[in-house]
Parts: C-alpha cells; structure tokens; sequence
C-alpha cells in the first residue's frame, strides 16, 4: 500500500506518518510537496500535525487554498482514504472536506500531553478493525482544539454517526465539562470526526506519535491500529 503524506511549511510530523507507515506498519510511504498538483499513484493521503504556514493568518486557512489541497479534494470526492491529525484535522475542516472549526482551548493554554480518546465508529476507512468502545490513549499537542459546531450541525454529526472519536477517562467515561479529560473543551467531548462518506476522518490527537513499543508511558503503541485500519479497506 502506498500512503502519501503531505507537507506545508511548517509541518512538523510529516516524518512521523512516513515512519509509521514505512517502518512500522510495512507499507510504502512518500512525501507530497504543499505546491505539487498531483497525488501521484496514492492508496491513502495522511495531512499531517505541525504549523503550515506558521498558522500565521489562523491554523490551516493558508493551506487549504495550497496547489495540492485539488487533488486531495478530488482523491477524497473520489472515495480515497484521508486522514487529518491535529494541524490536518484543522486543515480539512477548514478546506470543507470535514465539518466544525477548531477554536482557542479553553484553558488558553498549548497542551502537550497523554489523553484518553474512545471509538465512537468503527465503519469508517480509519477505524476498520478497531472495537467500537475501545480505549486509545495518544498524545495532544496544539493550542486551538476545541472543537466547535453550531447546535443544528451537532445534532447531525450525532444523529448520522460521524462523530469517530470523543475524549474519555482511561476507562471510557465522556464528561465534557471535566477538563482532566477534555482539557481543550471540545463540544460533546469530540476529538474527531468524518465526513458522510466515512473515507475522510480527522482527529486532535496524534495517533502517529504512538505507533511502537519504544513509546512507553501510557500511550506505546495504542494508535498502531488507527493507523493501520486505512490499510484493510
């Protein structure tokens, strides 16, 4: 399987997808430049976390109007598997292949740390395989993740299934107004969510940063089989 994975200025966890697929999972994996028009001959497009364009206008409204964004536009219109994490997950909604905006955390506050996410879905390109339930800990790293859509939007992203992940307790519990583990004060305790087809998905958390073993802490190699999912579709 070949993964493509694109790259602004300012990403920063590029090469972490490419490790993950390369060396870990045991696909083939290449970088996309930011002004390149072609995917190329890709099975799966990962947008990467870090700072495109510095987030200097606000995070991912730069690089959504980048020359590769057309083609990642038409590879997901298409049916291709998309995955946004953190800076990508900001990218895609800002780009309109995912709903929601990603606002200021509530703390006003960068986190950087372990977080607990549960499986709400487990139908879409990048949950195949997964137990719908189960408990995934990954790390977070930004400072505008909180989740945000208006009342009618959210009782569609629950009613037609495509919230995907919600922060949790190391257990599963969902209180969104604990900010032990909703600590960016998402809406209804979102961390990620797809579009109606279910090929493109998007997360906060870094499921890449915690692929192997060598990780330790709590996280390992929990987002293994997140990240793996694309490649049983």
């Amino acid at each position: 399987m070949q993964v493509g994975v694109i790259v602004f200025p300012g990403s920063n966890c590029d090469h972490d997808a490419l490790n993950c697929y390369s060396k870990v999972l045991g696909g083939e994996s290449r970088p996309i430049w930011h002004a390149d028009t072609d995917l190329g001959q890709v099975d799966a497009v990962i947008v990467p976390g870090g700072f495109s364009y510095g987030d200097y206008l606000r995070c991912g409204a730069m690089a959504k109007v980048a020359p590769i964004m057309a083609a990642v536009k038409r590879f997901a219109d298409g049916g291709g598997p998309v995955l946004g994490i953190c800076n990508g997950f900001q990218i895609l909604c800002e780009a309109g292949l995912l709903p929601g905006a990603l606002l200021q955390n509530v703390q006003m506050k960068f986190l950087a740390q372990f977080l607990s996410i549960r499986v709400e879905r487990n139908d879409t390109t990048f949950t195949l395989g997964l137990s719908k339930g189960a408990v995934l800990q990954c790390p977070i790293a930004h400072f505008e993740g909180n989740f945000f859509v208006d009342n009618e939007m959210l009782k569609r992203l629950e009613g037609e299934g495509q919230v995907v992940f919600r922060y949790c307790s190391p257990a599963g519990e969902v209180a969104a107004d604990n900010l032990e583990w909703n600590p960016n004060g998402s809406l209804a305790s979102i961390a990620g969510v797809c579009n109606e087809s279910r090929n493109v998905v998007g997360l906060m958390p870094h499921p890449e940063r915690a692929v192997e073993e060598i990780v330790g802490f709590v996280g390992s190699n929990s987002g293994a089989e997140l990240m793996r999912a694309c490649m049983r579709a």
